[in-house]
């Protein structure tokens, strides 16, 4: 693609070239950040910017603002916004190859040219665009990629989709020295992770970033723990900033008080289950299929002097029932207690751990998942009452 700024005929021109499949790659990446909604037309469109050399794409939706860096031959420095919806599914349909990218400043029009194929898209000046702010050179703290990508994944997913409590919808994410945890919880389930930063931060800054935020910071950085990513709280707190070579991603931060969720995790348990994480998933989903006509309804019993020792459930009336008996090492006294059969799945599809225990207080305790060998994580989720 072409954005670069000549005089041609005595009108401004820019001229970018790059491959498609690089502005494709990077489409992808802000393109989650573009508008649904029609309050400001703008925000519906994808900002194009020389940067440096490379071709910078940005969208936002005023809760969240996405750059991502192309790799470019840059002429000359300009900047146009486009429709992001037409610019997005024109590109991606183009063969790879070159792609170049002509803006006539003048009339606001953006030509596009890929092999045989042409076309001129309208535009909206730059101008009108709201400003995003990037990280500066000092950022607040970095960390290895891959860790908070599976630490997203394994937190974010529990916070509620309800905005009647708007702290619920947000992960608590707090830095404190050497360490950066994330809590995400509603009315039913919590989950807690601690993961290692490569800066200290001191004094700890504790922030609510809102979890639809964090799962597209999880789109942006990468599976290796090679890779950092910078991370910046403004000093107002109103915004967090994530930053990769590649892209950045600037959030809003939730205002108001995060419940104290350390008050709803088990401090004893009176019965612990250690099982391979795919076994017990695997009879979980198998139990779920008929859980999902008893109220999600699955029953675990465990009974230690028992072959196996846990025996997964679900009955429903109209329907059938399910059962499945799972391996595992079991302490401590015999229990029956149920859970909604979605949660149970969503803890153990979230972790890549290969065995898990879970700990049970009783039939009415909050059940609490663990990793075998490492104390960094935790799940909390609350039981449902067997009928009598």
């Amino acid at each position: 693609m072409y954005l670069s700024s000549s005089k041609d005929g005595g009108e401004g021109r820019v001229k970018v070239t790059c491959l498609q499949e690089n502005l494709a790659h990077g489409l992808g990446v802000v393109g989650r950040g573009v508008s649904s909604r029609g309050s400001l037309p703008i925000l519906g469109n994808v900002l194009l910017r020389t940067d440096s050399g490379r071709l910078r794409l940005t969208a936002t939706n005023l809760e969240v603002g996405i750059n991502c860096w192309v790799p470019a031959k840059v002429e000359d420095e300009g900047a146009i916004t486009v429709p992001a919806k037409l610019f997005i599914d024109f590109v991606n349909s183009l063969p790879p190859g070159n792609v170049e990218l002509s803006l006539n400043v003048r009339t606001k029009t953006v030509h596009i040219k890929a092999g045989p194929y042409e076309a001129n898209i309208k535009g909206l000046d730059a101008e009108e665009f709201p400003i995003i702010p990037q990280i500066p050179d000092k950022p607040t703290t970095r960390m290895a990629q891959g860790t908070l990508r599976r630490m997203i994944s394994e937190v974010a997913f529990v916070a509620a989709t309800d905005d009647s409590r708007p702290v619920l919808t947000g992960v608590l994410t707090t830095f404190a020295g050497e360490m950066i945890t994330m809590a995400a919880a509603d009315p039913y389930r919590l989950s807690v992770r601690h993961a290692r930063l490569l800066d200290r931060v001191d004094p700890p800054i504790e922030v609510i970033v809102p979890a639809k935020s964090l799962f597209e910071v999880a789109r942006i950085v990468g599976d290796s723990d090679d890779a950092t990513v910078d991370i910046l709280v403004t000093p107002n707190k109103s915004q967090v900033i994530f930053h990769t070579d590649e892209a950045d991603l600037v959030s809003r931060i939730i205002e108001g008080q995060f419940p104290n969720y350390r008050q709803v995790i088990p401090t004893t348990s009176n019965t612990k289950i250690v099982a391979q994480r795919e076994e017990l998933l695997k009879a979980t989903r198998l139990a779920s299929y008929f859980a999902r006509d008893a109220a999600n309804m699955l029953r675990f019993q465990v009974d230690p002097s028992s072959d196996p020792p846990l025996v997964i459930s679900a009955n429903a009336a109209e329907v059938g029932d399910n059962t499945g008996r799972v391996d595992a090492t079991v302490e401590g006294q015999p229990t029956t207690i149920a859970f909604n059969s979605r949660f149970v799945a969503d803890a153990l599809s979230s972790l890549s751990a290969p065995e898990i225990a879970l700990e049970l207080g009783g039939p009415l305790a909050p059940g609490v998942v663990r990793i075998v060998g490492d104390d960094s994580y935790l799940h909390v989720v609350m039981p449902l009452r067997i009928p009598a």
